[in-house]
């Protein structure tokens, strides 16, 4: 198709760091600005043990990416090899380098590496983009069904399927649980008004939580789905970290803090993932994320507005359950959905 050897003319200096020309976007088969084209951009660092079957697993997909901008955060493993592997087999997937950092980087490092590559393109000519993680293992009609369905329902901003973990001891996918207001980190598919509209993701913990609240302030619909075929594995367990499970869960507490989560929630969640593996030690080491932070009085983020709202939703949640609570929600702020407002 046209397209694709207008594309592969414009990214052939990705990885030197230059940036993709909007005049060879601008040349692309009509075709390629319909719903179904969707821009994916995934931050990794030495993924080697993992990303096989995420690069196996899109390249499978019903509906592929129109591109897939991968940025090496630095990688010291064979993960350079590998992307160079799938690269020259597949004309959607393109490479950017960053230096090495010398160590992984969750959270605002993450976030840092993505923007290095939503800038390498012209991310305006796509209308749907997806922040993509390389420890997953997607089923074939992931991105088709989001995509209809977002297509149905223009007021959805952000959304995803869910993520389940295979269990070492009994080989059983074990859900992580994650609740339905609002799309998971490890694979947030957006509409591009709407990421606009928010602002783009916050560099700091807790962005992927940050974004779904933004969303339903402004009149958007954040969801997902615990559907068969929506459901993904994720080879790296949410909450764990380089360093350990416990680390993982309290920096998650700290990103509750800096988000501005209030305590009696917090607690509740923190009481909750109790009951969930790592059992008492994880929602353990969340709690005390929270309140260390509260005691080394760190930083939160800053904006009063959001926070007050975030507070008021969540003792909703409180009083009559998130399900509830969100529905109530969601009906409200339909007033304020406004798709073609410029974010300033």
């Amino acid at each position: 198709m046209p397209w694709v050897f207008a594309l592969n003319c414009a990214v052939s200096g990705i990885g030197s760091g230059k940036v993709i020309a909007t005049s060879a976007i601008s040349r692309l088969d009509k075709n390629t600005m319909s719903d179904e084209k969707y821009l994916v951009i995934s931050p990794c660092r030495n993924e080697a043990g993992f990303m096989r079957r995420t690069l196996d697993s899109m390249v499978a997909q019903s509906i592929k990416p129109a591109l897939w901008v991968i940025v090496d955060d630095g990688s010291t493993d064979k993960t350079p090899e590998i992307l160079a592997e799938y690269a020259g087999k597949h004309n959607f997937i393109k490479i950017v380098r960053r230096k090495n950092r010398g160590h992984r980087s969750v959270g605002p490092g993450v976030i840092e590496a993505f923007y290095d590559g939503y800038h390498s393109v012209p991310a305006d000519a796509f209308p749907y983009i997806c922040k993509l993680d390389l420890d997953l293992d997607l089923p074939p009609r992931y991105f088709e069904i989001l995509l209809r369905r977002m297509r149905e329902n223009p007021r959805i901003g952000t959304c995803s399927g869910k993520p389940y973990f295979i269990e070492q001891k009994t080989g059983k996918l074990i859900s992580e649980k994650c609740g339905d207001e609002n799309s998971v980190g490890m694979t947030k598919l957006f509409r591009k008004k709407c990421f606009d509209q928010i602002g783009g993701f916050v560099q700091q913990v807790m962005w992927d939580a940050i974004d779904g609240h933004r969303c339903r302030m402004l009149g958007w619909l954040a969801c997902s789905w615990d559907e068969p075929d929506l459901r993904f594995i994720h080879l790296r367990p949410m909450g764990s970290s380089q360093q350990g499970m416990r680390t993982g869960r309290m920096r998650h507490g700290f990103g509750q803090y800096f988000m501005g989560t209030g305590l009696a929630y917090m607690t509740a969640s923190a009481l909750y993932r109790m009951t969930r593996p790592p059992y008492i030690v994880g929602g353990a080491a969340m709690w005390w994320g929270y309140v260390q932070s509260i005691l080394n009085r760190k930083e939160r983020l800053e904006d009063p507005a959001f926070r007050a709202f975030l507070r008021r939703y969540q003792w909703c949640c409180l009083l009559l359950g998130k399900k509830k609570a969100t529905i109530l929600l969601d009906e409200r702020q339909h007033s304020s959905w406004n798709p073609c407002a410029i974010h300033k």
